[in-house]
């Protein structure tokens, strides 16, 4: 064991001890710290252990240890970082331009769990043997932990990712990249119905953003219930509310799962339900959405457009419903309108420009007597960086109608495909 280490163990065993809020506490807590190091430095003088060479600045170490979180204290207050990763002792993190780095402080595995029990400290999870696997929203809400230990991991294994918390709009993806006017316009125009969309891509492709900007074209009047897991969604709702699940107590009461809150919202008249993110048993409950008239949104992981539709049947098929595949995707394929695919890259080092997220297709669902998926591709994007173009192929006549009946007297969907005119 270093000095570092076990000054700063020291402390934490005082703090405990004496019953301190370090939070509270600060005075104390710094003058607790220049104890403990004033005392390793008498040992030290004695012969058995190697004097430090700045007292003072080990104090401050440690006291960042406590009062922060350490080394990763500048890594959470640096705005260009994407994600973290801690495995054990060791951190990395991803930046804006979409490099993978690792920390150059050393790190212990015991430091890095307890700035794991610090983030959890302000929320209702718990991470502990009884409790091995958390998500957490953290850092006032602009972050998202994910942690596992052991039994359920070698050591302990958590990703922070951190939340884009710009408003993200249409337009806004169209100056990204991500769309084309053409694009955008469509989307806006099928977000004016209560048409279902399913957004899929892999991790990290901008798909919460995606929905974010779809919701926000959403009109004022509509009510949208969203549910997610670990709420990253934070666009202003006029008509409509977020809810959040929660885990189980410690004796297992309590748990309200994202089936739940699915379940819960259908009651409550909503235009649309959104869904964070879709991964399990809730995908049952969105097909209750058709016969309740309303519409759906949201995300999936898949490698493209077509497999999202087979991801979504088997994450509905996970409920344990004694519902066959066959029903399952006959419902699906009567309900879901649209699927947009995203894809992702990382731009050259010396580009500066970040990582490169863009959508690849917007699939349309068209209805069939068989029980599979028939879809067109509206819009196809070669590959990243290239235009993402219209097929010239337009929706089923009867969405076209429905879509048409929400936009301003003298615009057609042609002509917003065709670029000519746009509604945003």
């Amino acid at each position: 064991m270093n000095a570092y280490d076990e000054i700063r163990q020291a402390a934490v065993r005082l703090i405990e001890e004496r019953k301190l809020d370090p939070g509270k506490a600060k005075d104390e807590t710094r003058a607790l710290a220049v104890e403990v190091v004033e005392d390793y430095q008498r040992r030290a003088h004695l012969g058995t252990l190697r004097a430090l060479r700045d007292p003072t600045e080990m104090v401050n170490r440690v006291l960042r240890s406590i009062l922060e979180f350490g080394p990763l204290t500048d890594l959470f207050n640096r705005p260009d970082i994407e994600e973290i990763f801690i495995e054990g002792s060791r951190v990395s993190f991803i930046d804006g331009t979409g490099t993978l780095q690792a920390l150059s402080v050393p790190t212990t595995e015991q430091e890095n769990r307890q700035v794991v029990t610090r983030l959890l400290a302000e929320t209702d999870r718990h991470l502990d043997t009884a409790n091995p696997i958390v998500q957490a929203r953290i850092l006032d809400g602009t972050a998202r932990l994910t942690a596992v230990i052991s039994p359920v991991a070698d050591q302990m294994s958590a990703t922070v990712r951190r939340y884009a918390l710009r408003k993200e709009t249409l337009s806004s993806m169209v100056e990204l990249g991500s769309l084309t006017p053409p694009a955008a316009g469509f989307l806006w125009a099928a977000m004016q119905t209560n048409m279902s969309v399913l957004i899929s891509g892999p991790p990290g492709a901008g798909k919460t953003s995606m929905l974010a900007a779809l919701m926000t074209a959403a009109p004022s009047t509509h009510c949208l219930r969203c549910c997610e897991e670990v709420r990253e969604l934070h666009v202003p709702i006029t008509h409509g509310s977020y809810y959040e699940s929660r885990p189980a107590a410690l004796d297992g009461s309590g748990e309200i799962s994202l089936r739940d809150l699915v379940k819960v919202v259908l009651a409550m008249r909503p235009d649309r339900i959104v869904v964070g993110e879709v991964r399990g048993a809730e995908a049952f409950e969105l097909t209750r959405a058709v016969n309740a008239g309303c519409g759906f949104a949201c995300t999936v992981h898949a490698n493209s457009a077509r497999d999202a539709l087979n991801a979504i049947v088997n994450a509905a098929l996970m409920a344990g419903e004694n519902v066959s595949e066959p029903i399952v995707r006959k419902v699906f394929a009567a309900s879901i309108d649209y699927v947009i695919h995203l894809g992702r890259d990382a731009l050259p080092a010396n580009d500066g420009s970040g990582l490169r997220r863009q959508v690849m297709e917007i699939l349309a669902v068209v209805p069939t007597m068989n029980t599979d998926f028939s879809t067109e591709k509206l819009f196809d994007r070669e590959r990243l960086g290239k235009p993402l173009e219209w097929t010239g192929l337009l929706p089923p006549p009867q969405a076209v109608g429905i879509i048409e009946q929400s936009l301003p007297e003298d615009m057609t969907l042609r002509a917003i495909l065709e670029g000519r005119v746009s509604p945003l």
